[in-house]
């Protein structure tokens, strides 16, 4: 989160602080609705660890009879309204960041949400920010559930006070680290019932896979293996196999595909970076035979579609994202260089130059990834 504008974040802290004192006065002389809301405003890859959730809440007891709202975040709306639709309501799709400097934005908000007089909010993403937990504040809603938290993305100034606004904060067990476990022991606590889920999924389509599927970019080009080492990677697999390469990603690698691209015969590699929407991103990822990734939402689609992965790893969410436990999901190959500074929340204690990856990105070698890609290529040929 960074604020540009200092006077529009001020009025919005004020409207995330203060206003729902005021709504939950008014709303205890309402008779809530058979109503609820969930809120899940993080990126796409938590949304695929989160997403199968939803269908266990709409076939629940408690909540069987209830209509189900959905805030998310608008990068994966196309994922939710493809593929969730059956088990929501309503949806509703913000920039989250945004809405640090749109005051306007959240009064509008609070107006809708007043209207749907939701009877329960939930909240399950274990790190809170001040937006989420005011988001959830603005409902008016009596019941308000998330976690206790850390104070990973949210100022402890700030958690203080947005902690009153939940009438129960769940404490995690240390045991429950990987995110798929969290979100499930939360739903488990709400739902008040064990839940057998093992891990993310999408539905099955095919049962053939062919192709080599390499997905650019890392959210953060800090977190992301060097351009050079895919080029090497690339020459390696060309040489090894018949198997065609795909080049997928965002439309900001775009200009990193084309480079890409520039070393190869003409149709020896496919460049898809930037032509597909998240719908056909996810049916390529189930069809194809590998994916190579960084730390990014493709190994968590690679994973939901059952598709085998090697992802490079670096250390700021080590074991939270990635590596996946074995009771989750066993056919990734994670590559990782450990360091005495893993788990920093990627708050980097090395000065590097702006255009290189963290050192424990950096140091992965082309060695091992080749290693664990020439293993999976032999059993595609």
């Amino acid at each position: 989160m960074v604020i540009k504008k200092r006077n529009l974040f001020r009025l919005t802290r004020l409207v995330l602080l203060k206003l729902p004192y005021l709504l939950r006065f008014i709303n205890k002389f309402r008779s809530p609705k058979k109503r609820i809301l969930i809120i899940k405003t993080d990126a796409i890859g938590d949304y695929v660890l989160f997403r199968n959730f939803l269908e266990v809440v709409k076939a629940s007891e408690k909540y069987k009879d209830h209509e189900i709202d959905l805030l998310g975040n608008v990068v994966w709306q196309d994922i939710a309204l493809w593929y969730d639709k059956p088990f929501i309501s309503n949806f509703r799709f913000v920039k989250p960041d945004d809405l640090y400097e749109s005051p306007w934005q959240l009064l509008k908000l609070a107006m809708s949400f007043y209207g749907s007089n939701y009877n329960t909010v939930l909240q399950p993403s274990y790190s809170r920010t001040l937006i989420g937990d005011g988001l959830a504040a603005i409902t008016g809603a009596v019941n308000i559930i998330g976690f206790e938290s850390d104070t990973e993305r949210i100022a402890p100034k700030y958690k203080r006070k947005t902690d009153r606004f939940y009438s129960e904060l769940l404490v995690l067990p240390e045991l429950y680290y990987f995110e798929f476990d969290r979100t499930r022991y939360f739903f488990e606590q709400v739902l008040k019932h064990p839940i057998d889920l093992a891990g993310p999924h999408f539905p099955e389509k095919i049962s053939g896979r062919h192709g080599v599927t390499i997905f650019l970019g890392a959210g953060n080009t800090k977190r992301g293996w060097q351009t050079e080492n895919f080029l090497q990677l690339m020459e390696l697999i060309i040489g090894e196999t018949e198997q065609p390469i795909h080049l997928t990603g965002g439309p900001e690698m775009t200009e990193t595909a084309a480079y890409l691209e520039s070393f190869f015969p003409e149709d020896s590699v496919i460049n898809l970076v930037g032509k597909t929407s998240l719908p056909q991103l996810i049916d390529h990822i189930t069809r194809t035979g590998l994916v190579i990734c960084n730390e990014t939402s493709a190994v968590h689609i690679a994973a939901a579609c059952g598709t085998k992965a090697v992802c490079i790893v670096g250390g700021g969410h080590f074991d939270r994202f990635a590596p996946y436990p074995e009771h989750v999901y066993s056919r990734t190959s994670f590559i990782f260089e450990k360091m005495p500074c893993y788990n920093c929340n990627w708050v980097c204690i090395f000065d590097t130059p702006i255009d290189e990856p963290f050192p424990c990105v950096a140091n992965i070698t082309l060695a091992r990834v080749w290693q664990a890609t020439q293993q999976v290529l032999k059993q595609l040929t």
